[in-house]
């Protein structure tokens, strides 16, 4: 009989990518079979956190299909974690801690235990974050 494999999910915007990027695609493919990953396409971007990704969209995912860890990449157009569910089907979906006890993330742990998903939450890298980057280099033009 056949092993079941397990599908995982994860998405992002992999803006100015960094070590914690590496980090968390790693963890969530030693934890499934097949990692799916979405990436956040500029307009998506733009309507929820009100700015442009520095990194134009198709580099993004070309940094991202490049990934070892990563089975098949994906754009994301919605935050709806739920639709891409009926789309794709996965087993479990990682985000990282930081989320953990979030409001949003309280009310798709109820709709995931639904479905069968698993949340995983994966550690932050508080060192490093495109935010922090970014807040850097916005400091470093202003000199």
């Amino acid at each position: 009989m056949k092993k079941k494999l397990i599908i995982g999910y994860t998405t992002g915007v992999f803006d100015l990518f960094h070590v914690g990027h590496v980090k968390i695609l790693k963890k969530a493919k030693s934890l499934c079979d097949k990692l799916i990953v979405g990436v956040s396409t500029n307009g998506l971007v733009k309507k929820y956190k009100n700015k442009k990704p520095i990194i134009p969209y198709n580099e993004r995912v070309e940094i991202i299909k490049s990934i070892k860890f990563v089975d098949l990449v994906i754009p994301q157009n919605t935050l709806d974690k739920t639709q891409s569910y009926k789309k794709l089907k996965y087993d479990v979906i990682f985000v990282g801690d930081d989320w953990y006890s979030s409001k949003k993330w309280k009310i798709l742990d109820k709709q995931f235990r639904k479905l069968g998903v698993k949340i995983v939450y994966l550690p932050y890298t508080k060192k490093t974050s495109s935010t922090k980057i970014n807040q850097i280099l916005n400091k470093f033009r202003k000199k």
